[in-house]
């Protein structure tokens, strides 16, 4: 049946992968407001205080100067009013200890998160109020025990959030004092980078453990970060960065993805090797720089797609960035083809674009269906910043998160084309267009109402099996194997030409 159609639709399959140059543009999308007017530190000890808090005080004070927000600082736990805190558009809570608040001041920070507010906590923050479980929630896990202060090396999981965006894919080795926590807070929350236990001594979390993570809570933000012990921690560039990151995010001034993840599995991770699966149809390629695990498009009109499986019920997570009004998408629910134009006769793309129409621009199901432009606004992370896209796809529905926020809901009723079997690939759109990718991962998902059919789309007895156990099973399709057209740097190449592109 795809076959029938491909000449039936190759004048509209022109027009969506070269793009309609004649319809009016959008407006360029609204930017997030910069909400990080104003910061709170909060540095109150009931037990143990820390000789570093002067200097995170000093350090937070720098960042805000340099990054457009103010800083108050306090230890009188009087600050903690309605009214007070209405005018700080995050709390951070460096090094607390023990119980710093009354009963009044507790359900004013209470009221405070659930009508928008947002949490920083530092370090100690998380051996604070024991006895006030919105609290132990809002921090994500209190502390339990540490080892001596040693070096250690710290692996990021989330290379999109800006608290982890600027350490790359080797390890983050640095020395602190590393917290034990009494809870792993995976369940909940996003964990962004975690402790190689196998590279100190005294880590007590059975090798998964978590020392920096963000999560949405009850109307608000929390960031909270294990490092922060010494003073010298706030003179690293690296560790001011990811503060700073934690802070920008907290109070909104860049989004992320903060939603629990697990259960998935990297198809692209940085490496080489991850890009055996793939195979580039069509012209250009996708430049790999390892020294950062990015792929970043060059040329086009081509698309580099993923042949080891075709997929039926999946969650499809990649954080991507823009260089400016660039141009590109993730094709999903195409037959294996060597042919780009394949993936646009048969599959849908989730577009790429700053601007164009509603209907063609980023989160939009290009060509089909716009995303929620005042969402997607919201959302979206300007070009220059990453942003995570997840999308999930089950049965002939499709959906489309942006930074942890659906933003398009889309169901397919074109009997030409189907979501339920195909693959997945993302655009290299042309030479004046730059979009970068890291971080590809899927995840298997039930399908329902097909009980024979698993998570790949292939016609299989029983329930389905995890995405790492059915290599085995898959039968390849029989298409011609070629080496994947990808170059490889370990330093960034000369920029291509500016300019923005037309199209899909």
């Amino acid at each position: 049946m795809r076959a029938s159609v491909r000449l039936a639709t190759a004048t509209a399959a022109a027009a969506l992968l070269i793009g309609c140059v004649s319809g009016p543009a959008a407006s360029k999308p609204e930017q997030p407001k910069k909400a990080g007017d104003k910061v709170l530190v909060f540095s109150k000890t009931a037990g143990f205080r820390h000789d570093s808090i002067p200097t995170g005080i000093t350090a937070v004070k720098e960042l805000g100067a340099a990054n457009g927000f103010t800083v108050d600082a306090t230890e009188d736990a009087g600050a903690f009013t309605a009214a007070n805190l209405a005018r700080y558009d995050a709390v951070v809570w460096l090094s607390t200890t023990g119980d710093v608040l009354n009963a009044a001041q507790q359900t004013a920070f209470e009221q405070y998160i659930r009508g928008g507010g947002a949490y920083v906590g530092v370090h100690a923050a998380a051996d604070t109020e024991y006895d006030w479980p919105f609290y132990g929630g809002l921090a994500g896990a209190y502390f339990q025990s540490h080892p001596a202060i040693q070096p250690a090396k710290v692996h990021v999981e989330d290379h999109a959030h800006p608290a982890t965006a600027h350490l790359g894919t080797g390890t983050w080795d640095r020395t602190d004092e590393w917290y034990n926590y009494r809870a792993n807070p995976r369940d909940r929350a996003r964990v962004l980078a975690t402790l190689d236990e196998s590279s100190y001594t005294g880590g007590t979390m059975s090798g998964d453990h978590p020392i920096a993570w963000c999560q949405s809570y009850e109307g608000g933000r929390s960031f909270y970060t294990g490092g922060g012990h010494t003073k010298e921690s706030y003179a690293e560039p690296a560790f001011r960065q990811h503060l700073l990151g934690g802070i920008r995010w907290a109070v909104g001034a860049a989004q992320a993805d903060c939603r629990p993840e697990k259960g998935y599995t990297p198809i692209f991770d940085g490496t080489a090797s991850s890009l055996e699966d793939w195979k580039q149809a069509g012209p250009g390629s996708l430049q790999l720089n390892e020294g950062d695990g990015t792929l970043k498009t060059v040329g086009g009109m081509g698309m580099l797609w993923y042949d080891r499986r075709e997929l039926g019920s999946y969650s499809l997570k990649l954080d991507w960035r823009m260089r400016g009004d660039d141009n590109s998408g993730i094709f999903v629910g195409f037959p294996a083809s060597d042919d780009p134009w394949s993936a646009v006769n048969n599959g849908y793309e989730i577009q790429i674009d700053a601007t164009d129409v509603p209907e063609k621009t980023t989160g939009s199901v290009y060509g089909f269906h716009s995303a929620d432009l005042k969402k997607r606004d919201r959302a979206l992370n300007p070009p220059g910043e990453w942003n995570t896209y997840e999308i999930r796809v089950e049965g002939e529905r499709l959906r489309v998160y942006l930074n942890g926020v659906k933003i398009n809901d889309f169901t397919n009723t074109d009997p030409a084309r189907s979501l339920r079997q195909g693959h997945i690939g993302i655009q290299n759109h042309g030479d004046a267009d730059e979009v970068t990718f890291r971080d590809i991962r899927l995840k298997n998902l039930p399908t329902k109402g097909h009980p024979g059919k698993d998570g790949l789309g292939k016609v299989r007895p029983g329930k389905a099996v995890p995405m790492s156990d059915v290599t085995a099973h898959v039968t390849r399709h029989v298409v011609r194997r070629v080496t994947p057209h990808v170059t490889t740097h370990h330093s960034d190449p000369p920029a291509p030409a500016t300019g923005s592109g037309a199209g899909q």
